[in-house]
């Protein structure tokens, strides 16, 4: 009865599959003057595609001129709109070429899936006008976002507190960072609002609020050592960044030595980002194999979806002395039947100095037994070889990291777990 069930469902699976492959077949077909048209034309250059009619309320226009005068191409079927169904999250891959550099492979974000943008819209109109639908840049001046406008000197915590992750729990210190490093201005280095435009003071507000990845990138270069993508600029509701290369996802199988040195390099981020002498705790509040790359000529891990980031001031807390400020926090493990499971308080992480969470979450999501993802388990560093497995060490340091068993014994565990994968590398190469 069981094997009459699975042929039957079998059966499903391919006739589905034929169907959708004949479907787009038949869609090829009868579009192909089109799709020739699309292939042709680079609608990088296009105001309309990069939707440069809804600035101020986008992201910014830095590149415009080199996605107008046609330095960017999408690549391949990226051209083709056709395939924008099966493209949820908006991301593009393209070449940018200039005359002297040559080509390079860059990576386009709209930030956001077509539903998620059409709902900014909404809400800013519904904030102007009370109805869905508007001019968008004439509504935006009757918003919050262009109340910071005219001869306000500073952006303060008061005015976007809780507008995203990154703002959650914002200190002076990291607003002036975020004004001073703004890219999506020609004045960039000064802190004071009051020097930008006002378009360049609604592009940044909305950018706060909306999907503040492109801040984060900004404020924490990976020039100046932060293992984040290279943020390069923006053309209407279009981000550009640097390619780093493949997933992490795509590393699961990879040789134990290559899994290793990059869980290695997972954790040392953890650490980075926890403890550094900017005294900022970046707290990453998504972390999964997608979130992450790996440069294919330096094997370095670069961080590439940051929109959940939570940045939490040390200084702040150490002055102000919340209750329990100077207690370790110690983060739940999360047992749940669901891929990327995190359990986290922001409140908490706003209010503690010394936090476990990144180190949870590098341990739980991508490194322990517990990590998931599709369709496997095991996570980053399953299979170890025979003596490692027997030894018993990494096992245990891994569970301990994931779910301590001891009071504060994922610090430990953690400590120890960058101690013994730094070792095992060096042994392997």
């Amino acid at each position: 009865m069981l094997r009459l069930v699975s042929l039957k469902l079998g059966r499903l699976y391919r006739y589905v599959k034929l169907a959708v492959l004949g479907s787009l077949a038949a869609a090829l077909v009868l579009n192909t003057h089109s799709l020739l048209a699309s292939l042709q034309r680079n609608e990088l250059a296009e105001r309309r595609f990069l939707q440069l009619n809804k600035c101020p309320a986008c992201w910014g226009t830095s590149w415009c001129r080199k996605f107008l005068n046609g330095q960017l191409r999408l690549e391949s079927w990226g051209r083709l709109r056709l395939l924008d169904f099966f493209n949820v999250k908006n991301v593009y891959f393209a070449r940018y070429g200039e005359p002297r550099e040559g080509s390079r492979r860059v990576v386009l974000k709209r930030l956001g899936s077509a539903q998620e943008l059409a709902e900014i819209d909404a809400k800013i109109c519904r904030r102007a006008t009370g109805r869905g639908r508007c001019d968008l840049p004439q509504a935006l001046h009757a918003t919050e976002f262009a109340s910071l406008n005219g001869d306000v000197r500073l952006l303060t915590p008061d005015a976007v507190e809780g507008w995203s992750d990154l703002v959650h729990c914002p200190s002076q210190r990291l607003l002036d960072r975020l004004v001073r490093r703004y890219a999506e201005t020609k004045d960039s280095g000064s802190f004071l609002l009051r020097n930008l435009k006002d378009s360049e003071r609604m592009q940044l507000l909305i950018t706060l609020a909306f999907n503040p990845e492109p801040l984060v990138l900004q404020s924490f270069p990976s020039d100046e050592g932060w293992p984040f993508a290279k943020y390069l600029g923006a053309c209407g509701r279009m981000v550009a960044v640097n390619y780093v290369g493949e997933e992490l996802w795509s590393y699961f199988h990879a040789p134990w030595e290559k899994r290793v040195d990059l869980a290695w390099q997972l954790m040392e981020i953890a650490e980075q980002l926890t403890n550094n002498d900017f005294e900022f705790a970046l707290y990453l509040l998504d972390v999964s194999f997608d979130n992450f790359a790996v440069g294919p000529r330096d094997g370095k891990v670069i961080i590439v979806d940051a929109e959940n980031v939570l940045v939490a001031d040390k200084r702040l807390i150490r002055q102000n002395k919340p209750e329990n400020w100077d207690v370790w926090y110690e983060s739940k493990f999360d047992d749940c039947d669901k891929e990327a499971c995190l359990s986290f308080s922001k409140e908490i992480l706003c209010a503690r100095v010394t936090v476990d969470h990144n180190y949870y979450a590098i341990c739980q999501n991508l490194l322990s037994r517990h990590a998931t993802w599709r369709g496997t388990s095991g996570g980053l560093l399953h299979d170890p070889p025979a003596e490692i497995a027997k030894d018993g060490r990494l096992e245990a340091l891994l569970d301990e990291c994931a779910n301590p068993k001891k009071r504060y014994g994922r610090f430990q565990a953690a400590k120890e777990l960058r101690e013994y994968l730094a070792q095992l590398s060096n042994n392997v190469r």
